[in-house]
Parts: C-alpha cells; structure tokens; sequence
C-alpha cells in the first residue's frame, strides 16, 4: 500500500469520477488535505483501500426530467427566497429606520449623558467642597461638644454637691428646728425655774428679815430679862414689881409679835 498526493482532478481520473465528485469523496473520507506549490488542493489517499464504483449514466429523458424537476423546485424555491427577502428587505428597512432614530436618540442620550456628567462633576466639585465646610463645622462642633461634655460633668458634678449641700443643709435646718423646739422647752422650764426661784428668794429674803427681826428681839428681850434680873435684885420690891410687870408685858407682846411673823 503507497499513499499518493494527488490533485481532485487526478484522484476523479484514477477513479472515473468527476473533480467535485473526488472533492466530496475526499470530505466524506476525511482524507488529509494540503496546497501544492502552485496553490492547488493535494489529498493524501491510499487507492488501495478506497472502495469507490461510481454509479451508471441514467437515460438522456430521465435526466431531462429530473433536471426540468430540479429546475421548478429551484424556481419555487427562488420564489419563496424573493418573498422571504422581500420580507427581509421590508424588516430592514424598518430597523433601519428605527436604528436611525436610535442612533438619534443614542446621540441625544450621549449629549444628555455627557452634559449630565458635566453637571455631575460640577456637582461632585460642589459637594466636596461643601463636605469640605461640612468637615470643619464638624470639627467645631465636636470641639463645642467636647467642651460641653466636660462643662456638663463638672455641672454634674457641682450639682451633685450641691445637692449633698442641701441634704446636709436641710438635716441642719431640722436638727436646728428640734433644737430649737428643745430650746423653747428648756425656756419653758427656764421661766418656771425663774419665777419659783424670784419667788423662792423674796421668800428667803422675807425669812432672812423675819430671822433678823426675831434675832434683834430675841437680843432685846435678853437685854430685858437681864435688866430684870438686875433690877429684882438691887431694886425696891414694889416698885421694882411693877417695873418687871411692865417689862414682861412689853416682851410678851414682843414674843406674840415675833410669832406672827414667823408665821407669815
């Protein structure tokens, strides 16, 4: 077996077929196919294991026939291609009337499109400059709010002072009010005390001038007694009775007076 490199006309003539009869037997085989030199198409065949019997002339009428068949199909089938054009034709002129005005359009959308990212980058430059402002208020603002922050502890902070201030103030001003109360009751006693005791020494005083006066006659009367005793004993006896008579009548009234007094 020798595998030879042939042309389609060669391979048609060492098989008794045509060029394009050899050129679809070569597809059909799958036969590897390369260009010569000159650029014609060279197939790699073996003709030893090709098993080809091309097929017997028919009759001139029957290829008469066949071919006037052949002829009305592709007539009906030009037909049907020109309808199906026509109808083509009609759909592409309508999409190309409606690729015009969606090529119209487009432009317009881009003209829009390119003013509106012209709008849009004026815009976004807008922005950032505001969000620029913005930062720095913010800035301020969280300074203030720091400062507030802290302001508002040390508010906190006093108030919470002031508040134990107030508690203490207020169980001041009640301790101050029960010892006030305590010191109005202690005034109370105070002024009872005062007046038992402004009575207690007018009594004293009283006593102490009762005593005193008991004393002077208690002295007086000693003077009398004595008197007596001296006058008894050197005296006339009448005479001397009647006097001591007299002296204890004075001193029997002194005693009843000095009685009285104590009494009171």
């Amino acid at each position: 077996m020798s595998v030879e490199m042939l042309t389609y006309a060669a391979l048609g003539a060492r098989l008794n077929i045509s060029p394009q009869a050899a050129r679809s037997l070569s597809r059909r085989l799958g036969l590897p196919r390369s260009l010569s030199d000159d650029g014609k198409a060279l197939v790699s065949v073996d003709l030893a294991e090709i098993r080809h019997t091309p097929r017997p002339p028919r009759g001139r009428a029957s290829s008469s026939a066949l071919l006037a068949a052949k002829f009305e199909a592709l007539k009906a089938e030009i037909a049907r291609l020109e309808t199906t054009a026509a109808d083509h034709r009609a759909d592409f002129e309508r999409e190309r009337e409606r690729a015009d005005r969606l090529a119209v359009e487009l432009l317009q959308a881009t003209a829009e499109t390119t003013a509106a990212q012209e709008a849009l980058k004026a815009e976004i430059a807008r922005l950032e400059t505001t969000a620029a402002d913005h930062r720095a208020d913010f800035e301020r603002e969280r300074g203030r709010a720091d400062r507030l922050a802290v302001e508002l502890l040390q508010a906190i902070a006093e108030t919470t002072a002031t508040q134990e201030v107030t508690a203490r103030l207020e169980a001041l001003k009640a301790e101050i009010a029960r010892l006030e109360t305590t010191a109005a009751d202690h005034r109370a006693d105070f002024e009872r005390e005062r007046e038992r005791a402004d009575r207690l020494a007018v009594e004293l005083l009283q006593a102490t001038a009762e005593t005193t006066a008991a004393q002077e006659v208690t002295a007086r009367l000693e003077d009398e007694v004595a008197a007596l005793r001296s006058g008894g004993l050197s005296g006339d006896s009448v005479n001397g009775q009647g006097q001591a008579g007299r002296r204890l009548g004075h001193l029997a009234a002194s005693i009843v007076q000095a009685d009285r007094k104590a009494c009171r």
